[in-house]
């Protein structure tokens, strides 16, 4: 009671209506919101929002991948960004970290002096951190805002759905049974909260061998693109296992410039011609 005489609630109240206003005011400068979205872990769902953002930036686009993974935050590894965010010069929020000249990154790994350390976190302070990551970020104008969130149906995807209402997802699944069960608690996760659908990835679709060219089915093959068809969902493609993905988000390079002929990377940016395309861009 005595905050509340004291102006305590108001000044809350007043925050609050800033912060709604801020976040109103810089999603409008961003065209098209994309959460990548999986049922379980082990997908490949960071592989495949990293490489995607990668390939829209090569297409000419402003783009900005926020990874709202806070307790496994991979984005920065595999981007090769290192160090923490730093005060934008021109205005009062901090730079995203810089990949190139059309791709920008956020992640709370950037805010880790120790990158080891653990986020032990329950869901309102989740909900803080997405929050922030779009109002006190100077994401500038962008094309794509691809937001990788953890795998599951929890606080992270709802607070994505909940701050940015119109963000659309991309559901990533590999083709085994198992997978596909969980993918489809994200697909009807989806459908009760109104988000829109752009469609769904086949990751690790078969293995290419680099000897003799022959496809191994590591984990089976078409399963994803089976699911699509049942549930009326646009099928992006399959991307091929390729060790050289894992090797590239290791090391932190780019696996499409390195391997500009590889099965995959081209499946890359065919699944980036998709996304345009079912955008209308």
């Amino acid at each position: 009671m005595e905050n509340c005489q004291s102006g305590g609630c108001g000044s809350q109240d007043k925050a609050k209506q800033e912060q709604a206003v801020e976040l109103k005011e810089t999603l409008a400068k961003i065209k098209n919101k994309l959460i990548v979205m999986s049922g379980k872990g082990g997908v490949g769902k960071t592989s495949v929002s990293v490489n995607l953002s990668i390939a829209l930036a090569k297409k000419g686009y402003q783009v900005g991948i926020m990874d709202v993974d806070l307790h496994g935050p991979d984005v920065p590894r595999m981007l090769g960004l290192q160090g923490e965010v730093t005060a934008s010069k021109d205005v009062p929020k901090l730079t995203p970290m810089s990949y190139s000249d059309n791709l920008k990154a956020i992640s709370m790994e950037c805010f880790m002096p120790n990158k080891d350390d653990a986020v032990i976190w329950r869901g309102p302070l989740k909900h803080s951190a997405i929050n922030q990551f779009i109002t006190d970020i100077d994401w500038g104008e962008l094309d794509f805002l691809i937001v990788d969130s953890p795998p599951g149906t929890g606080d992270e995807p709802l607070s994505v759905a909940q701050t940015i209402p119109d963000a659309k997802a991309i559901i990533v699944t590999t083709p085994q049974e198992v997978a596909l069960s969980d993918v489809r608690k994200s697909i009807n996760f989806c459908k009760k909260i109104n988000t829109d659908i752009v469609g769904m990835v086949e990751n690790m679709s078969g293995y290419v061998c680099p000897h003799c060219g022959e496809t191994a089915e590591l984990f089976g093959t078409g399963g994803g693109e089976t699911t699509s068809n049942q549930f009326n969902i646009n099928f992006l493609g399959k991307i091929p296992f390729d060790p050289k993905i894992v090797k590239a988000g290791d090391t932190g390079v780019s696996y499409q410039d390195k391997n500009k002929d590889a099965v995959a990377a081209k499946a890359f940016g065919e699944i980036a011609d998709k996304v345009e395309k079912l955008l209308n861009i």
